[in-house]
């Protein structure tokens, strides 16, 4: 053996049709054949039929020559006697000739006699008579070649992460089979063509080569079975909602410039097929247009009339929401919507991951959507740039948002809740009405109304202190909260009493705060001289706030504020060391403070007493002050001084 050909792994004198023992990482598909190349080839070549296959899976030829031979033996089985030999068969044949029941030409005797007998042993089934020409011929592989380097070219080039294409793999595999008959003279291995190549690749076991190829987690979802979910026996027993960008940009009203792509956030009723409810917007997906969107879906829709006249049919889809169907994305995570789903919606569904068909209709929907009604109106965008070719959607948009809002509920009305499906046998609004005439659904009026959108507006908890309730920078309060904050005490550590406060994400000028012990939620007013909360949203709140602060920052010198501190640390720094380094010793005199307010010592005046402390050096000197009696006198002048003037009244 050449060392070259210790490198390749390969030995001229090892078993051509043994396994390769170097497929650890495959070994669930050298498995799934033999352990010997022979029943690796064997699987390829179309298996005998041991179990006869139903008639009719057969084609219409196949279908009708074994009719046809039955008919004969039915024939023979009436008319002949003893064994199907040729002696009795024989002189049966001039009379089939002439036989009206008989197609012709008959058969041969022996033929005749080969067909009764499959018949017989088969149980007299007669699919036993099926024509079995798919098994005449040589069947076996024409060339003889060696199935452990078809093994390695699917180990180390086919079955691989980074998938490489069958046509590399065929020239690896054609380069082992050319390196393995470099020094043999006699028996070289012939290499399998490249159909035959590609033909013994597609019979490997899908899965397996799925998992090598592509990851397990792949196939598994590749191979997993679609299910079904049970179907609902009423309207809004089960409401499946979801999120998707729409395939048009759009113009604002006015300014008639570009917006882009709105958001929809629609449900869809799974007994009917309505569309329940929704909301389009610029807002990415998140907790208000889920808010929003199950809002519209439960209250009454008798703005459509009035906003939109030209929509001719109704839209009487309301009630409460019994399960609701969602996706695992963040905004169906949040405790805003799990908290209003406990009053609200009776139950929330999570679709596990990989599932798509336990949430099908909405999905559908928004196919019909962008194929049906966005398809011809200009300013659609497509998935891929290459559909775009010479087309551009920002040149071509001409749809402004409320005009598209109109014909949106125009498509919706009219035409999708009036059209049939694809089959035939099912309308939305037939089903819609059927169901609600069935079981009627609960449905919000009044001041159910308003708790409903109460219940769904986001909860944050608070401190009710004396600035009342805040919230993102502003100030909610109200008699109701000053006279309960009098009668309650404060909560563990903090300066007040924590309570539960929902937020209109659309109008900041108050909150709903709800009080322990209470029954309901108390209005709280924002405290606002100015009016700045009127028709103030969270997000264009948040905006200005965000806006403001950017501001001061680009106002503020930076580089003169470090100056600045590092000014003052210096002349912090040179004061200890004056002080340390001063012979003065520092010490403390009894009455100083006292005598720096009578010297009026402050920003407007002096910095120093020294002057006095010169004046008591000059009396002592003269004797007038005696071991600092007078001085103590002085200073009990001083104090009365301060009583005397404590009495005056400010002028």
């Amino acid at each position: 053996m050449t060392n070259d050909d210790q490198d390749l792994g390969l030995s001229l004198f090892e078993d051509e049709f043994v396994r390769p023992h170097n497929l650890e990482d495959h070994a669930t598909i050298a498995n799934f054949f033999d352990d010997d190349a022979d029943a690796f080839k064997a699987s390829l070549i179309e298996s005998d039929e041991t179990d006869v296959r139903p008639l009719d899976t057969y084609s219409d030829e196949l279908r009708y020559e074994a009719l046809r031979r039955l008919t004969y033996i039915q024939w023979f089985r009436k008319r002949i006697s003893g064994g199907w030999t040729k002696k009795n068969i024989k002189p049966l044949l001039d009379e089939a000739e002439f036989s009206r029941n008989l197609d012709r030409p008959a058969p041969s005797w022996r033929t005749l006699a080969g067909w009764y007998s499959a018949y017989k042993n088969n149980g007299f089934a007669v699919e036993a008579l099926i024509p079995q020409h798919h098994k005449k011929g040589n069947r076996k592989n024409k060339v003889e070649d060696d199935v452990h380097y078809f093994w390695r070219a699917m180990h180390e080039k086919y079955l691989r992460k980074e998938r490489p294409p069958i046509l590399s793999s065929y020239a690896y595999y054609c380069d082992l089979i050319t390196l393995a008959n470099r020094r043999v003279v006699v028996g070289k291995l012939k290499a399998l063509s490249q159909s035959s190549f590609y033909y013994r690749v597609s019979k490997l076991p899908p899965y397996e080569v799925d998992v090598a190829r592509y990851g397990k987690q792949y196939a598994d979802r590749k191979y997993k079975p679609v299910g079904a979910h049970v179907r609902p026996t009423r309207v809004l027993e089960r409401v499946e909602v979801d999120h998707t960008a729409l395939d048009l940009l759009l113009l604002d009203d006015n300014l008639l410039v570009l917006l882009g792509r709105p958001y929809i956030t629609a449900l869809i009723d799974s007994f009917s097929k309505c569309l329940v409810g929704f909301y389009i917007g610029y807002k990415e997906p998140c907790y208000e247009s889920v808010r929003k969107a199950l809002l519209h879906a439960m209250l009454n829709k008798d703005y459509v009339r009035q906003k939109y006249p030209n929509v001719s049919c109704e839209w009487p889809c309301e009630g409460k929401v019994e399960t609701l169907v969602v996706d695992n994305g963040a905004e169906f995570w949040s405790k805003n919507l799990e908290q209003a789903c406990r009053s609200i919606v009776s139950d929330i569904q999570y679709n596990p991951v990989a599932r798509p068909w336990l949430k099908p209709l909405i999905e559908r929907f928004f196919g019909q959507l962008n194929q049906k009604f966005l398809a011809s109106i200009p300013g659609k965008t497509f998935s891929g740039t290459a559909e775009l070719e010479d087309y551009d959607p920002e040149k071509d948009a001409v749809m402004r948002f409320s005009t598209f809002m109109e014909l949106f509920h125009k498509w919706v009305v009219d035409v999708y809740h009036q059209g049939p499906n694809s089959r035939g046998d099912h309308v939305p609004i037939l089903m819609w009405k059927q169901g609600v005439r069935e079981f009627p659904p609960l449905v919000y009026r009044g001041d159910d109304e308003s708790r409903v959108m109460i219940d769904l507006a986001p909860t944050t908890e608070r401190v009710l202190g004396k600035e009342g309730v805040r919230f993102a920078g502003l100030s909610y309060t109200s008699g109701v909260l000053d006279e309960f904050r009098k009668y309650n005490p404060p909560s563990g550590k903090s300066q007040g009493v924590k309570v539960q406060v929902k937020i209109d994400p659309n109008d900041l000028s108050k909150v709903y705060v709800y009080l322990p012990g209470r029954n309901n939620y108390v209005i709280a007013n924002a405290v606002d001289p100015d009016g700045y909360t009127l028709g103030l949203s969270l997000f264009q709140h948040q905006t200005n706030r965000r806006f403001q602060r950017r501001f001061n920052l680009s106002q503020i010198d930076d580089f003169a504020l470090a100056e600045a501190r590092m000014y003052i640390e210096s002349r912090i720094n040179d004061e200890v060391e004056f002080i340390k380094n001063s012979p003065k010793s520092k010490k403390k005199i009894s009455g100083m403070k006292k005598l720096a307010r009578y010297k009026n010592l402050g920003s407007d005046g002096c910095s120093s007493v020294s002057a006095e402390a010169e004046v008591h050096k000059t009396c002592q000197v003269e004797g007038k002050l005696e071991s600092g009696v007078e001085a103590q006198q002085l200073f009990s002048i001083l104090d009365d001084w301060d009583s005397h003037v404590a009495d005056w009244d400010p002028y």
